[in-house]
């Protein structure tokens, strides 16, 4: 039976491993991850985890022993050198490894700031793994004084955090608006308003000049001209596709790994899924960073592995947890044209729907699982209610699915 190698010890990696066993393959798996943990989740660990709400083991995908116990090779602190695609090896530790069909699960790296204004100052942190997260924990006294480069959901995630522990918290966005990459100005002004309740500091259309400090960051000067006083930086400006290792191998990249619609790289014995994959969607070619992404791209990825021929169908969603507001996107909202507002049955809920014309992209839907579950049923079943019956507080959203 073929031996399939899986770089890559994370949400994907694992969750491609366990479809693999589940569908009957029978021959060797080895799964290979740089960090000492077994693979983990990630969204909880700026929150719920730094926050001291959850344990450690809790973070885990599956016990340790599941692994051992469904006979997959895991492989821990193993960093993988080369891949030789004539000879079908990959070389990791040191240690030359043989594999007649190879998955790549390398998901994404954080973007750090440069060098010339501060980047390695001691106190400047991101936030992906766990060792990020374990290392900025002790910065978390209440009282000091916290800066968030970055406006964006790890941004204010992480504020939401710093916040909730007492900190001083300022946050700055270089664009005209936090969330502006990502949403409509009705949910940048929802999150705004949010945090400035709980009193983070929100400076729109002001970057990052320079930190101040020796070896330690102590200060940051702004592109206003503005100089704080700060204790320590979080750093959320985005992440990129790790594609380093396929494009050593001579694989073809396009905004992350390319594959076709099953996942297949443009070498055929190699496959990618996750945060580092690109592919075809509605006749564009996209990648998705979220947990859902990895695990049905996975998945799917795992039964053409076996020989299913059959196409990867994105259905987008995604969240982001901030105090007591729980966030919840479905669908795409690229090339929209107009929001609707639609109130929740709660306070402080609400919903946006993104329309392109008269068809439904997207929803934001903020303590409104209700509004959520439609919405991502109407997109996902290409229907598209007529907006002035979404605005209508008096309609039932369930007679939006007729």
């Amino acid at each position: 039976m073929a031996h399939i190698v899986v770089i890559g010890a994370g949400q994907a990696g694992s969750s491609l491993c366990a479809k693999l066993r589940n569908l009957g393959h029978t021959g060797s798996i080895t799964l290979i991850g740089e960090e000492s943990a077994p693979p983990y989740q990630r969204p909880p660990l700026s929150k719920a985890y730094l926050l001291g709400e959850m344990e450690l083991e809790r973070l885990y995908l599956r016990p340790e022993s599941f692994y051992a116990e469904n006979g997959i090779e895991l492989r821990l602190n193993t960093t993988v050198q080369a891949i030789d695609r004539a000879d079908k090896t990959v070389i990791a530790g040191g240690e030359t490894i043989t594999y007649d069909m190879l998955a790549l699960c390398t998901g994404s790296v954080p973007r750090r700031l440069p060098g010339r204004i501060g980047g390695e100052l001691e106190g400047v942190h991101v936030v992906r793994t766990l060792y990020d997260v374990d290392e900025m924990a002790p910065e978390f006294a209440e009282g000091r004084h916290a800066l968030i480069v970055g406006g964006g959901y790890i941004g204010l995630e992480a504020a939401a955090v710093a916040a909730k522990k007492g900190l001083k918290v300022t946050l700055v966005e270089m664009a005209e608006r936090i969330l502006q990459r990502v949403a409509a100005p009705e949910t940048s002004d929802y999150f705004r308003a949010l945090h400035a309740a709980y009193g983070v500091d929100i400076r729109e259309g002001v970057g990052l000049d320079t930190l101040l400090g020796d070896t330690r960051v102590t200060g940051a000067k702004l592109s206003d001209g503005t100089e704080l006083a700060v204790d320590f930086v979080i750093v959320g400006v985005g992440i990129t596709p790790a594609t380093a290792l396929a494009e050593a191998a001579g694989l073809e990249i396009d905004n992350g790994i390319k594959t076709d619609a099953q996942g297949r790289t443009s070498d055929p014995a190699i496959w990618a899924a996750g945060d580092c994959a690109s592919f075809p969607y509605h006749g564009e070619r996209i990648r998705l960073e979220s947990v859902p992404n990895a695990i049905d791209q996975a998945e799917c990825v795992a039964e053409n592995m076996l020989g299913a021929g059959k196409d990867y169908v994105a259905k987008p969603w995604f969240w982001s947890d901030q105090y007591d507001v729980k966030l919840q996107i479905a669908g795409l909202n690229s090339g929209y044209t107009q929001v609707i507002t639609r109130p929740g049955d709660k306070d402080g809920s609400t919903s946006f729907w993104y329309y392109q014309g008269d068809t439904l992209l997207a929803v934001d839907a903020m303590n409104d699982p209700r509004a959520y579950m439609i919405g991502k049923r109407l997109i996902e079943a290409g229907k598209s209610p007529d907006p002035a019956a979404v605005a209508d507080p008096a309609t039932d959203l369930k007679s939006l699915m007729r």
